[in-house]
């Protein structure tokens, strides 16, 4: 990091006011996040890291990006107008779009009007626009005698020091004129090869290539190519002589200006109903897999997920499409439902309480849980066309979170009370929203699973955002998103529509209890906006093997039905249960009794029996070869109701297990691009104690009689040498208060790698953590830590 711009940049922000300080704090939330930072000069060198610095580009539209590579193409200190001139604009036309890189602490205006960008900007393209280095960074490393050549080479007069002569050939080159003339005056094998070799991707070796009189001599000599001629390094060609090859008329791009999608005129009521149907719908469909998952957690691929014949059982069985399938589970993993366990996807202790709640508060949950998800949930086909898994634990991606972001402040900035008229138009406005975002090899239409997903969702109706989409865009408080999904979901019913036909018809979401109960009593025939169960002998039979008598069943209907109970579904209840426990079945291998002679007569001479090893020891008394289990489903798939007993001739009953896991994995790591938690203190009260403070505190130095904070700090600083102390600061706060953090890490083998890391156990000179990226623990050398970001 450059001290010198993190000055300039601490200098700009002193002059700012509160609210503009304010705006810088909450479009950078990661450069405030706890500890917070203590001065205006700590708070640059957070706003200068490279990490944070990628953050906030993933985060610009498109004017903004192509804005922030011209000046790290140009360098600064620049004049607006010089940068008016590359885009090829107004300069009254780049107001809007400095200013927004201003709230964005990445380009400030100086004393004179000149444009200062921060230091990690000019690292983040490799080559900006193609052009590279420009004359004055490559020519720095010659020596005077070599500018004196090209000096004198130009027509130009030579200085007796360096930099005279490095300024003469800068001023030179400086010309637009000038450079044109002599590249005109260029002999054409020198002009072609200019043109081969004036990109990053075709770069020049000069090895002995470079002798007296020849054409790469010719133009070393002119500074229009730098390099060495015995070197294996790649002669580069200057960014101003690039500008000069590509003509006068070239300007880099710059599109201010949003695609104009073709809208149409919505009132509220519209989308809100729009809305609100969708949600509904997801709401209860959510319900549906859960509950299927639940009973039955679907199994994994050895390569982790669940695959396609697991995601089109559960489909099948609650009669959802794969993507709404794929949509569910994901955000329930993402919302920590449900977990992976004994190679098995199951329901966790959280599903529990979550099948309790209201369908708003459930719909809630998942809904947030998918604004947050780094990957694109409904996402079936990579590159190559092959199936892709669900629910993986896959590092995020940051391109598909930046994509569901885009979309939505795409949606914002249409027109009030428009939305488009084709949501497939949306799609480009998401590209310029957001140009880091990644689309799916899927879409043949530009981010169409994307807006389906928010369709599905309710977050976008009828081409326009909704008011659910709105509350996760700005996320200011999540009781918002309750809110409006308290408002746009109906509540759950707890009613029930008994009928002669032996159904129950529930208008609208069953109420947990009462979906519980039916599913207990009856089979479920349909799902969605309304749901129809079934009673049956089989249904009835399974609730008194469950323990429930004849009253107590006909009670906990009468409880939720409208009206009276049906005289046909009582006489099933009665008559089901007049002929249940009829037949009793002992373990022995097993043995069958009962009062009823003549009916274990007819068991005995049952031809589809005869499998079971069936044998009469008395008249009320069979001797079964057949374990009890196969022999009492053999028993009830032929229409008889035997119940089993336990070994002290007690009835046993029989409940379905609900499968769940206590062991909760950690949760995948968070696309860089996620948003940060709000700091501990409003950024209203931070950025007014920042401005009354001074610009820096002196630096911890217990010998001077300046002690660190903690001790921790002091360790850290005494072992980790790499990290300046705002770095410090965030990581023995990372240690105290047990939260993940992201490091810049350099391996023994000298490789950089970024590693965001939790469950610290601080034991100097190195530090245990869980490795998100390689899903493991690791350990890490304090000394090898080279920089910190919040996670």
């Amino acid at each position: 990091m450059s001290n010198s711009r993190a000055s300039r940049l601490s200098a700009w922000l002193r002059t700012l006011d509160g609210e503009q300080l304010r705006r810088v704090l909450d479009a950078r939330p990661d450069s405030v996040r706890a500890p917070e930072p203590c001065t205006l000069g700590e708070l640059a060198d957070r706003l200068q890291r490279p990490g944070s610095v990628a953050r906030a580009l993933q985060r610009l539209p498109l004017p903004c990006l192509q804005t922030a590579e011209a000046l790290a193409a140009l360098g600064t200190p620049v004049s607006r107008t010089e940068l008016g001139e590359l885009l090829g604009t107004d300069t009254r036309a780049l107001d809007p779009v400095l200013r927004a890189l201003a709230d964005q602490a990445l380009v400030w205006p100086g004393t004179a009007g000149e444009l200062h960008m921060a230091a990690a900007l000019r690292t983040a393209w490799v080559s900006p626009l193609g052009l590279g280095p420009g004359l004055a960074e490559l020519l720095s490393s010659k020596t005077s005698e070599e500018l004196r050549t090209m000096v004198t080479t130009l027509g130009l007069t030579p200085g007796t020091r360096k930099q005279q002569r490095l300024d003469a050939v800068l001023d030179h080159h400086g010309n637009p004129g000038r450079l044109l003339r002599l590249l005109d005056s260029a002999p054409a094998r020198a002009r072609e090869l200019l043109e081969q070799h004036c990109g990053p991707e075709s770069p020049l070796i000069l090895y002995g290539s470079a002798a007296p009189g020849s054409t790469e001599r010719w133009l070393l000599d002119r500074a229009l190519l730098v390099g060495r001629p015995w070197s294996y390094e790649p002669a580069q060609v200057p960014a101003e002589v690039i500008r000069a090859l590509r003509g006068p008329d070239w300007h880099a791009p710059f599109a201010p200006v949003p695609p104009a999608p073709d809208l149409v005129r919505l009132t509220p009521a519209e989308v809100e109903h729009e809305a609100g149907t969708a949600a509904t719908a997801f709401a209860g469909q959510a319900t549906a897999v859960l509950a299927a998952c639940a009973a039955r957690p679907p199994a994994t691929l050895k390569s982790g997920g669940v695959g396609a014949r697991e995601l089109a059982r559960i489909g099948k069985s609650v009669q959802c499409e794969e993507p709404v399938v794929r949509l569910v589970l994901e955000c329930a993993y993402e919302a920590g439902l449900l977990a992976y366990e004994d190679k098995a996807l199951r329901a966790s202790p959280a599903y529990d309480a979550w099948a309790e709640r209201e369908p708003a508060d459930q719909f809630a949950t998942l809904l947030r849980a998918w604004w947050q998800l780094g990957r694109t949930p409904t996402a079936a086909r990579d590159e190559e066309g092959k199936a892709l898994p669900s629910a993986t634990r896959t590092p995020p991606c940051s391109g598909c979170l930046a994509a569901r972001h885009g979309l939505l402040a795409a949606a914002a900035d249409l027109p009030e009370s428009h939305g488009v008229r084709n949501p497939a138009d949306l799609g480009p406005l998401v590209a310029w929203q957001r140009p880091f975002a990644d689309e799916l090899p899927q879409d043949t239409q530009p981010f169409g699973t994307l807006i389906r997903e928010a369709e599905l969702l309710g977050v976008l109706a009828r081409g326009a955002l909704s008011p659910l989409g709105t509350a996760l865009l700005h996320d200011d408080d999540p009781a918002t998103l309750q809110h409006h999904a308290g408002r746009l979901l109906p509540g759950a019913i707890g009613k029930a529509r008994i009928g002669g036909d032996l159904t129950a018809v529930v208008t609208g979401a069953p109420s947990a209890r009462l979906a519980a109960l039916l599913d207990s009593l009856a089979d479920r025939e349909a799902r969605g906006t309304a749901s129809v169960w079934r009673f049956s002998p089989t249904s009835v039979r399974r609730a008194l093997d469950a323990g429930r008598t004849p009253s107590e069943i006909e009670s906990d209907l009468s409880a939720v039905a409208e009206g009276m109970l049906p005289q046909p579904l009582t006489y099933l209840i009665h008559d089901t249960a007049r002929r249940h426990g009829r037949i009793r079945i002992a373990p022995a291998a097993c043995v069958i009794h009962s009062d009823d002679t003549a009916l274990l007569a007819e068991i005995a001479a049952h031809r589809k029996l005869t499998r079971l090893g069936l044998r009469k020891l008395a008249p009320t008394v069979l001797l079964c070869r057949t374990a009890l289990p196969e022999a009492l489903g053999a028993l009830r798939a032929e229409g008889y109701a035997p119940v089993a007993e336990t070994e002290d001739g007690a009835v046993r009953v029989e409940r379905p297990e609900q499968p769940r896991t206590n062991h909760v994995l950690p949760r995948p790591r968070r696309a860089l691009a996620a948003p940060a938690p709000a700091p501990l203190i409003p950024t209203s009260e931070l950025a007014t104690r920042l401005l009354a403070a001074p610009d820096r505190l002196p630096h911890p130095d217990p010998d001077r009689g300046i002690p660190f904070a903690s001790d921790t700090e002091e360790i850290l600083a005494g072992y980790a040498k790499a990290l300046a102390l705002t770095d410090i600061r965030q990581l023995a706060h990372a240690i105290h208060e047990s939260e993940p953090i992201t490091i810049e890490y350099v391996a023994t083998s000298g490789n950089h790698t970024i590693r965001t890391v939790s469950e610290l156990d601080f034991d100097p000179p190195y530090l245990h953590a869980y490795c998100h990226l390689r899903e493991d623990e690791r350990v890490f050398t304090l000394s090898r830590i080279q920089a910190v970001l919040p996670a």
